[in-house]
This record gives C-alpha cells, structure tokens and sequence, in this order.
C-alpha cells in the first residue's frame, strides 16, 4: 500500500533497519502464479492447531473425542477462511463487493489470492463454527468455543508473519528523533520511494530502485535504505501479542480445570487488550473509520474486551470442567 509520507534527508547510515524485501511466492510458476507464504502461513497454523487439538482429545481436557477432531478443524478452516473474508470486506474494503473483472476469480470478495482477511472476522467465523458444530454432535457449545480458543493463537501468529512477507500492515513511522539512527528492529520499506516521488523521473528512479531490492539486489536494497523512513516492527508485535504471549495466558488460565466459557473470555479479554496495545503502532488503513485515536481495529477489541467480561459472568455452575495440567482421561 502506498501511502503520501513526508521526505527525509537520505543518511550515510543504511544497515540499522530491516528492509523489506521478500517475495509473497514460496515457488512462483509463472508471472502472479505459485504456492504464496500468505497461504502456507494459513497451513501451518491449521497445521499446528490441528496437532494441539489431537493432544486435548487424546488427553480429555476437551469434550471432543479423537475420532472427531479431523471433522472439527475442517469446520474451523472454513469458519477462518470465510469469517476472515467476510470481516476483511465489512470492517475495511466493502468496494470489493462491486468489484468485478475479466479475470479469474472474477469478484473482489473472492481474491482472497492478494490478501486481505480480518483477524477479527476469522475469530467470528471460527466461534460460530464450533457452536454449530458442538450441537450437531451434543457438545456443550462454550466447551468447544473453549476448544477452539487454545488451538488459535500458532494460527493467529503465522498469519502476522504472513503479513510481513506480504508486506502489509506496517507500522507507524518512528519519531523524528531516531530516523536519523533507527535501531536495528525498525523496518524500512521500498514502496515507501514510490510516495516520496515528486516527479515522473523521480517516480520512474524509484521505481527502477524499487524493482531491484525486490529482486535481491544488495546495492539497491542499500539506496533505498538511505531515502526511505523507518516504521516500527508492527508485524512482528503483533505476531508476539497474538501469538506467544496470548497462548501463555491461556495457557496460566487452563492450567487447573476451568469451568466452560472461562478460556474463551480469557482469550476475548487477552486479545481485545493485547491487539489494542499493539495498535498504538500500527499505521491505520486507508480510509478506516476512525474517531480520533479510536480505528475501526481497536473498537472491535474494546467490544472483545466487553464480551469477554460478559461471557465470564454468565457461566454457569453446572458448566463441564475443562483443562488442567493434568490429564482427565486416558
């Protein structure tokens, strides 16, 4: 995404920052065609999701039996991939709705190819996939929602990783006073000289600088350390916040047996806080709504924070005990 930044003085120093400069295709078969990080990201966190889960059946901590736990991730995949479409769509591009082409997939809502899926929206279509699915099998609906709490934050993490070797999401500029020597986790990116291009020779220069770093080319990925600003490391904050440390909490809470609908508001609770805490370096999306300070991003975490709070005081005491460092059964 290119945004409208302000030009800065070009500086000798050039290897304190990370430039970006990965491409999105872990095997590219021809121009816009190969296997892309952004969907093996997805794989492993079905994967790893897949393996937690095959580990809480087998040791009784959830009420899913084994025999099932293949059926449930298949309804998790399709609740992630659809809810996060559908949230990506809702909360940030409705364009995409309109959006019609010649070319296959032919429908905006469907170029899920190019990116763009909500966190938030995946989160939605995952809850409602295992409420379904707990009924369809006489499972308590809160137990499977619990269920589904601890196996997502590996998934939660790989997709911010996927993220940054997209190059999406970045994060805000680093104050003025250390763009002259940012440190070595802040991030610099190429198309950053795209927007800093006042002139068609000066956007056609950048372009050419552009394309090299993007090839490899060290001497490029050099210059263009020199013109563009630094960001902070947004992709990997929040890739730490929604993964590990969301998975330690979770962890601490199910260590005993809990009643069901404890982890998932703690989960509601430790991602609403923890997202909004990452945020405050996130550079806001174009055209996001916003009141002030507050993007649509971080009203959606409030409102976690408050259904999480809600959801832990309506559980009731005849809930199933869940969790616990322990196995409940062989």
């Amino acid at each position: 995404m290119v945004r409208p930044i302000r030009r800065l003085r070009a500086v000798p120093l050039i290897a304190e920052s990370i430039v970006h400069h990965l491409s999105p295709f872990a095997i590219q078969f021809s121009d816009g065609v190969g296997i892309r990080w952004y969907g093996l990201s997805y794989a492993m966190g079905f994967l790893v999701a897949w393996m937690v889960l095959r580990w809480l059946a087998r040791t009784g901590r959830t009420q899913l039996l084994p025999a099932l736990t293949g059926d449930y991730i298949t309804w998790c995949i399709a609740g992630v991939v659809i809810g996060g479409r559908l949230g990506h769509i809702l909360l940030y591009d409705q364009f995409l709705l309109w959006k019609f082409t010649a070319q296959f997939p032919f429908w905006g809502v469907l170029e899920i190819h190019k990116g763009g899926m909500a966190s938030h929206g995946g989160i939605a279509g995952v809850v409602l996939a295992s409420v379904l699915f707990a009924r369809k099998h006489g499972i308590s609906p809160a137990g499977m929602v619990d269920t589904a709490a601890f196996i997502t934050p590996p998934g939660l993490m790989f997709g911010r990783l996927a993220n940054w070797v997209n190059g999406e999401l970045p994060g805000k500029l680093l104050p003025d006073s250390m763009q002259q020597s940012p440190p070595w986790w802040s991030v610099k990116y190429p198309d950053d000289a795209l927007a800093m291009a006042n002139t068609p020779e000066a956007y056609a220069a950048a372009k050419h600088l552009h394309t090299m770093a993007y090839t490899g080319d060290p001497e490029a990925i050099k210059e263009i350390a020199t013109i563009v600003p630094a960001h902070y490391p947004n992709n990997f904050i929040q890739a730490i916040t929604d993964g590990p440390l969301l998975m330690l909490l979770l962890v601490i809470v199910w260590w005993k047996p809990r009643r069901a609908g404890t982890l998932s508001a703690a989960f509601l609770i430790g991602y609403g806080v923890l997202r909004n805490i990452s945020e405050a370096y996130r550079e806001p999306d174009d055209g996001v709504f916003a009141i002030g300070p507050l993007t649509t991003p971080v009203l959606v975490s409030m409102l976690m924070v408050v259904l999480g709070i809600t959801v832990l005081a309506l559980r009731t005491p005849d809930a199933p005990m869940l969790g616990g460092v322990r196995p409940q059964a062989a």
